[in-house]
């Protein structure tokens, strides 16, 4: 590919914010792993702990297991106690929270770089030291509740999409909401995450990432002093990576709730890099997202948003780096006067359009253009850097691919995407969700 003069600059900026950082690996006797990125920008590091566990982790009945821990995971030790974490890190003049999904569970805390041995040692007490008490407990999973009620049972999209995800994911424990299912949330135990903390919340199930004003060396040093004496475990379970059985068949779902606008959700079952035949097959689909939805002049807004206005909104994601197999969306709001299926079947069109219409080099470039900058930006941030590298520690590609990112998606051509939309966005990979809003009944309007 030949590169407009236009993207010499972004390719610039990418050279150089590759060359700023520098990484480096280390493996303690317990099993930890530690990976340090220098950015010596500013006065600040970021601190994260990340454990291999997640809601697709889980057994049927105990969906909600991780991000509840994730919860207890602030109710103290003996060192520490309930409500100490956070004010002692805010004392500092630091930040802190803590994330969960299908895949991982992740901690996070941000100093200045001089206060690197209070975050690390804030870290390995929780991980070895975690004391739940019944009254914690019992408050915690309330708040859970009531978090699953405000964000998903009390918002039609949100509803739609659980549905939506679970209908896709026709195998794979990805159809689980991380949040869990409420039937399960109430009949959680305190034993249920006790028993959850002891079988994954170990050293060699867990990655330490420190990306900011630090040194490889002495951080190391730091990680052995606080985190070295915490045993491993010996029977730490053995994880397949999740895969779809092969095109599932088309799957439909009419829903209709008391939403404010009909939406229309389409995905397609397809490869992540963690399960595509080849990486390239992976990156090829990420090219091909961009190429129907990648800002203004990308193929559905343009055509479908603009010109022809089928539709009023667009949106769509590709999950590359997800473990085990995912899922090609498309999420839109018809146009005025038009129905849910006429707008599905316009989609549709312009998808087997993409099958047969060149891509031009310029449309290419353009996208590819895109991609880059997203990745710039995402990586000038030192907590983006951080989490990337966690991520990809924890799905168990390793963090090198982060930057080997724009080679692999340079190598991308047309035909290379031709093939992948013949191959992947297909009816028998296809589920489509219909969310039409309900009537109010008498006396629910407002």
């Amino acid at each position: 590919m030949h590169c407009k003069p236009w993207l010499y600059p972004l390719l610039a900026i990418l050279s150089m914010t590759a060359q700023a950082s520098s990484t480096q690996e280390f493996t303690l006797d317990n099993g930890l792993k530690l990976v340090v990125r220098e950015d010596h920008r500013a006065p600040v590091a970021v601190t994260q702990v990340w454990y291999k566990v997640g809601s697709s982790y889980e057994p049927s009945g105990k969906t909600g297991m991780s991000h509840a821990l994730e919860h207890m995971m602030f109710k103290g030790t003996e060192k520490v106690p309930a409500g100490e974490f956070s004010r002692l890190v805010a004392w500092f003049g630091g930040t802190d929270n803590a994330f969960t999904t299908d895949d991982y569970t992740a901690y996070y805390q941000v100093y200045s770089s001089n206060r690197l041995p209070l975050a690390l040692e804030l870290e390995a007490d929780r991980m070895a030291n975690l004391q739940m008490q019944p009254e914690s407990f019992a408050q915690e999973i309330r708040v859970v509740m009531e978090e699953r009620r405000q964000r998903t049972d009390d918002n039609p999209q949100s509803q739609a999409l659980e549905k939506f995800q679970a209908l896709a994911m026709f195998t794979t424990p990805h159809r689980t909401p991380t949040i869990g299912w409420m039937q399960d949330l109430e009949n959680l135990k305190i034993e249920d995450l006790s028993a959850w903390y002891r079988q994954w919340y170990v050293p060699n199930n867990a990655t330490l990432v420190v990306v900011g004003d630090v040194d490889p060396l002495q951080v190391k040093a730091q990680a052995e002093q606080f985190f070295g004496a915490i045993k491993p475990s010996s029977a730490l379970p053995a994880m397949t990576v999740p895969r779809e059985i092969p095109q599932p068949g088309r799957r439909e779902m009419k829903l209709s709730v008391p939403a404010k606008v009909p939406a229309l959700y389409m995905g397609f079952n397809v490869p992540s890099l963690t399960t595509a035949a080849t990486p390239k097959d992976a990156y090829t689909l990420r090219m091909l997202l961009s190429i129907l939805d990648g800002g203004l002049s990308a193929r559905l807004e343009s055509r479908l948003v603009r010109e022809k206005r089928i539709l009023t909104a667009v949106s769509s994601n590709y999950n590359l780096m997800a473990r085990g197999d995912t899922l090609f969306t498309l999420t839109a709001i018809p146009g005025e006067g038009l129905t849910m299926e006429e707008a599905r079947d316009k989609i549709l069109e312009e998808l087997e359009a993409l099958k047969t219409e060149t891509i031009t080099p310029e449309e290419l470039e353009r996208v590819y253009a895109g991609v880059l900058a997203e990745n710039v930006f995402r990586q000038d941030d030192i907590q983006e850097q951080a989490n990337l590298i966690g991520m990809l520690e924890s799905i168990g590609l390793g963090w090198q691919i982060m930057d080997t990112l724009p080679e692999n998606l340079k190598a991308v051509t047309p035909d290379d995407i031709r093939e992948s939309a013949k191959r992947w966005l297909v009816p028998a990979n296809m589920t489509t969700l219909l969310l039409q809003p309900a009537a109010l009944n008498v006396g629910e309007a407002k």
